[in-house]
């Protein structure tokens, strides 16, 4: 059996899913796109190839074998983009957590059963209908879980709000030892810029105390503001409009002292390096064109 333990972002990692690039199907249409900015590179005919994302995939996973890390991968279903496990399920303590995630995306829910069936039958939980989720709205942060949502009326019409009020709800009852902690995020189906996918698109907890943040991916000030507050303004990382654009915030923590980050990402490499990290420089452009980075490619099983 797995014996999943997450508990924050940052604990050294021992075990993690990471999703794969083969088969990853022909270039979408338009139509068939979730976020504004796979549209905008289908639209430009830059849309990443399947050989470069298996390459910048595989670079990741040597990454983790040099760690010790187990890594696994989802089973390869053909023409199905597989690369985002992070949207797929995600573990709090010792239970894993299905996401309810775009009606259209279940396969890639079963392409990880190998992994799902390895976990005692009552840690492995699947939320009720109505609950929205992916994981790339939920972090662990030791006492906290913090949770990006979107309750707008228009909830319905926006393909980028992926996280309902209700999923906050029920995971708070899940784990009434901790404090939930939900944020309003900004969404636009049609402008990237001005789009927060998920929460880990605008901020991301880093090494003990410190963080990554954009301001304008969150709806409400205060709760923005929450956030400088908690973790002190001098251990926050400021990142710009298009520095959220490129992902600056989805990089990918092995322990609190190793982060795994897009080597393009000077300005953010030189402040971690600044800061004591160790910074594992990976190609992770063509990916991230499909407003996703290293974060969104991994699911955490076991930390220390």
């Amino acid at each position: 059996m797995l014996e999943l333990n997450i508990n924050n972002e940052t604990s050294r990692l021992r075990a993690v899913v990471l999703g794969t690039a083969q088969s990853n199907g022909p270039t979408p249409t338009v139509e068939a796109c979730y976020d504004p900015k796979s549209k905008e590179h289908v639209l430009a005919g830059t849309y990443p190839k399947e050989a470069d994302m298996i390459l910048e995939m595989e670079a990741v996973a040597r990454v983790f074998e040099t760690y010790d890390i187990k890594v696994y991968r989802p089973e390869i279903i053909e023409d199905c983009n597989q690369i985002f496990s992070r949207d797929i399920a995600f573990v709090i303590e010792d239970k894993i957590i299905r996401a309810n995630i775009l009606p259209n995306r279940e396969k890639e829910v079963l392409a990880i059963k190998h992994i799902w069936d390895r976990v005692e039958r009552e840690k492995r939980i699947i939320l009720p209908e109505e609950c929205h989720v992916e994981g790339g709205d939920v972090m662990p942060w030791n006492d906290y879980i913090f949770i990006g949502t979107y309750s707008g009326e228009d909830y319905p019409d926006i393909i980028t709000a992926r996280t309902n009020i209700h999923a906050v709800k029920a995971i708070q009852k899940l784990f009434p030892n901790k404090i939930v902690k939900s944020f309003e995020l900004r969404k636009s189906n049609t402008n990237a810029k001005e789009n927060a996918l998920h929460l880990d698109c605008c901020f991301q907890p880093i090494g003990k105390d410190k963080a990554i943040l954009h301001k304008n991916g969150f709806l409400i000030e205060e709760e923005y503001q929450w956030l400088v507050n908690f973790f002190g303004k001098e251990n926050i990382f400021e990142i710009t409009k298009d520095e959220m654009y490129n992902m600056f915030s989805n990089v990918f923590s092995i322990s609190e002292e190793v982060i795994i980050s897009e080597k393009n990402f000077t300005r953010l490499n030189t402040w971690l390096e600044g800061q004591g990290f160790t910074v594992e420089k990976v190609a992770y452009a063509e990916i991230a064109k499909q407003e996703g980075l290293l974060r969104c490619s991994t699911m955490p099983l076991i930390r220390d």
